[in-house]
């Protein structure tokens, strides 16, 4: 994992030194070349995947992120072979990691009541993220994807609904009452 580049999840990975090309752009090349059984390929797909996977597991499974993260990438290379156009790279594994996530949340919401938050990285204070964390610690599972899918993946309701399979509606109705459940545990 690129650990030295913190910011929001609307960033691509980082490219690689030996290379000024855009990592999504590559990500088709590889794609295409791990279809084509190429394990090296694969291996590279995996390393530029990997970084923001995590990004997006972190505040939706809390404390289980390390599942999400396995669970997502399971099934981004499970399903890989059926992956048509590896320009869609991005949005496909983002609409798979937030549903694996949101699935191994619901899961350990059931078996645990209490989880921890790790790993964030949030700019400024470590004061902030702590009553960040804590705040979105007390939220369900699924106001806290439709709060990243809007406000750090930057999705319109109809985007963030397709990705949770809900109507607009309900992703309207959820980002409403998420927003306002955060606004009313925010401490400050």
């Amino acid at each position: 994992m690129n650990t030295a580049r913190a910011g929001t999840l609307r960033e691509a990975p980082a490219p690689r030194s030996d290379t000024q090309e855009d990592p999504w752009a590559a990500g088709g090349v590889l794609v295409r070349a791990a279809q084509s059984g190429d394990a090296m390929a694969l291996n590279d797909l995996l390393g530029l995947l990997t970084p923001y996977v995590s990004r997006l597991c972190r505040p939706i499974a809390l404390g289980h992120s390390a599942d999400a993260v396995q669970e997502a990438l399971i099934a981004v290379f499970q399903g890989l072979p059926r992956l048509r156009d590896p320009r869609a790279l991005y949005a496909w594994v983002r609409t798979i990691t937030v549903r694996e996530a949101v699935r191994v949340a619901r899961r350990a919401e059931r078996e645990t009541p209490v989880c921890e938050f790790d790993d964030i990285v949030w700019p400024g204070s470590p004061e902030l993220a702590v009553d960040i964390q804590d705040v979105l610690a007390r939220m369900s599972t699924e106001h806290r994807a439709v709060l990243v899918l809007r406000e750090l993946e930057g999705l319109d309701e109809r985007s963030a609904s397709r990705i949770l399979d809900i109507s607009c509606g309900t992703m309207k109705s959820r980002l409403h009452r998420a927003r306002h459940s955060f606004r009313k545990a925010w401490p400050r």
